[in-house]
C-alpha cells in the first residue's frame, strides 16, 4: 500500500484523498488552517464535475445547497438599470444540471465524505521536501518528520508545495490584468437570489445576495497594468489601493469601499492563471489551482480540480509505477484543462467590459434582449469523458 501526501484540504485535496483510499492508497492530508474553511464566495461545479461528484455519492448533499441565483442585474454607474439576466446567460451553462453552492458548504461535504477513512493533519504545513528515488522526506512547519511514496501538492494558486519543487511562483503565473476584493457586507438593499453588477471602464463592482441571507458579498475588481505585488501581503495597502481607485463614483461604491476599509475578511488577489509545462516532477505532482488555475473568469477552477483529482487517482490506481501514472494524468487531462483555461475573457466582457466602446456595445445588446435567454451550455465544460471506475 503506497503512502501519499496531500497538501490542502479544501476542494482538490478531499476529493484526491477520496479517491485514492477507495482505491487502496494510505493517505494523510495536511492543511495549514485550523479545521476546514467555512464561508467564502460562491462557487460552480459544472459539465464533467458534476460526473465525478455524482460517482463520490455527495450529488444529493450539494443539490440540497444548491443556491439557485434566478438573475443578475446591470446598473449604469448612476444606478440606474440596464437589464436583467439569467446567470446561465453569461457563463453558458447548463441551467438544469450546474450547481452554485458557497465554498464553505462544498468543503464540508468533500470533508465528511473522506475524513474517518484518511488522516488529516489541521494546523501544520509542509516545510521542506526531500524527492528521493525511493520515497519523499518531509519536514513538517510543526517540526515532525515522517516519509511518504509519494506527495501531491493541492495547495491552490500560490502553492508552496510548487514552489519548493519547480520554482518561483513568476515562472507560472499569467496575470490577467485584474485585480479583485472581496468581504462580506450587511444585505441593506434587501437582495435574495440576485446579484447586481455596475461598472465603469476598467472598474466594477458587483453585489451578491446568497438566498436570504442578512448578508450578502461585495466584490470591486479593477484594471492594472501590472501585479500590485507590494500589496499581498500588506492588508493596509490593499484597501488604500482600492480606495484610491474607486474614489468618486457613484451609486453603492461610496458604502462598499468603506465596508471593504474595515472588513475583517478581506480577501484580495489577482486575476491570473497558472500554466506549467509539466506537473509532476519525481515523487511529487500537483493537481487544482496548484497545477492550473483558470482564474475566476472561467468560472471552472472548481471543476478543473475536482475532475483532475478524479483522473490522478485513476491513473495512480492503473498505472505500473508513479511515473507512468503522472504521465498518464497529465496526457489524459490536459487537453481538457487546456480548453477551460482558454475561455478567459469570454465572461468578464461581459460582467466587466475593459473599455468605454465595449461597454456601450455591451449594453446595447442587454437593452435589446425582449426575452430572457437560456444560455447554451460550453462544451469545453464536457469535453472530458471520465474513465470507469476501477477495481479497488
Amino acid at each position: 500500500m503506497s503512502r501519499i501526501l496531500v497538501s490542502g484540504a479544501s476542494i482538490a485535496g478531499p476529493a484526491l484523498a477520496y479517491w485514492l483510499h477507495r482505491y487502496g492508497f494510505d493517505v494523510t492530508v495536511v492543511e495549514k488552517a485550523d479545521t476546514i474553511r467555512g464561508g467564502g464566495y460562491p462557487i460552480d461545479i459544472r459539465g464533467t464535475a458534476i460526473e465525478v461528484v455524482r460517482r463520490m455519492g455527495v450529488l444529493p448533499r450539494l443539490r440540497d445547497a444548491h443556491i439557485d441565483t434566478r438573475q443578475i442585474s446591470f446598473l449604469h454607474p448612476d444606478g440606474s438599470p440596464i437589464a436583467a439576466v439569467r446567470p446561465d446567460t453569461v457563463v453558458r451553462g447548463d441551467e438544469g444540471s450546474d450547481l452554485e453552492i458557497p465554498r464553505g458548504d462544498l468543503t464540508t461535504i468533500l470533508y465528511d465524505a473522506v475524513r474517518d477513512d484518511v488522516e488529516f493533519l489541521f494546523g501544520d504545513s509542509i516545510d521542506t521536501l526531500d524527492d528521493r528515488p525511493d520515497r519523499v522526506d518531509v519536514t513538517f512547519r510543526g517540526g515532525a518528520r515522517r516519509s511518504f511514496d509519494l506527495v501531491v501538492g493541492a495547495d491552490g494558486l500560490h502553492s508552496y508545495t510548487r514552489g519548493l519543487v519547480f520554482g518561483p511562483e513568476e515562472r507560472y503565473h499569467r496575470y490577467l490584468g485584474h485585480c479583485f476584493a472581496g468581504f462580506t457586507m450587511p444585505n441593506d438593499l434587501g437582495l435574495s437570489h440576485e446579484a447586481v453588477t455596475w461598472c465603469e471602464p476598467g472598474r466594477g463592482a458587483a453585489l451578491y445576495a446568497v438566498r436570504d441571507s442578512d448578508r450578502i458579498h461585495g466584490f470591486l475588481t479593477f484594471d492594472r497594468a501590472e501585479p500590485p505585488f507590494d500589496a499581498f501581503r500588506d492588508p493596509a495597502a490593499q484597501r488604500d489601493l482600492v480606495t484610491s481607485v474607486f474614489t468618486g463614483d457613484g451609486w453603492q461604491i461610496p458604502r462598499m469601499v468603506e465596508v471593504m476599509r474595515a472588513a475583517d475578511d478581506l480577501f484580495f488577489d489577482v486575476v491570473s492563471q497558472i500554466r506549467m509545462p509539466r506537473w509532476s516532477s519525481g515523487r511529487v505532482a500537483l493537481v487544482g489551482d496548484a497545477a492550473y488555475a483558470p482564474s475566476f473568469l472561467t468560472g471552472q477552477g472548481t471543476s478543473l480540480g475536482l475532475v483532475g483529482a478524479y483522473m490522478l487517482a485513476v491513473s495512480l490506481a492503473t498505472a505500473g509505477d508513479h511515473a507512468e501514472a503522472f504521465a498518464g494524468y497529465e496526457r489524459s487531462t490536459r487537453p481538457f484543462v487546456e480548453a477551460n483555461q482558454d475561455l478567459v475573457g469570454e465572461g468578464d466582457s461581459i460582467l466587466f467590459p475593459p473599455t468605454a466602446e465595449a461597454l456601450a456595445r455591451r449594453n446595447e445588446m442587454l437593452r435589446g434582449l425582449t426575452v430572457i435567454p437560456a444560455g447554451a451550455a460550453r462544451p469545453e465544460h464536457s469535453a472530458l469523458t471520465l474513465p470507469g471506475h476501477v477495481r479497488s
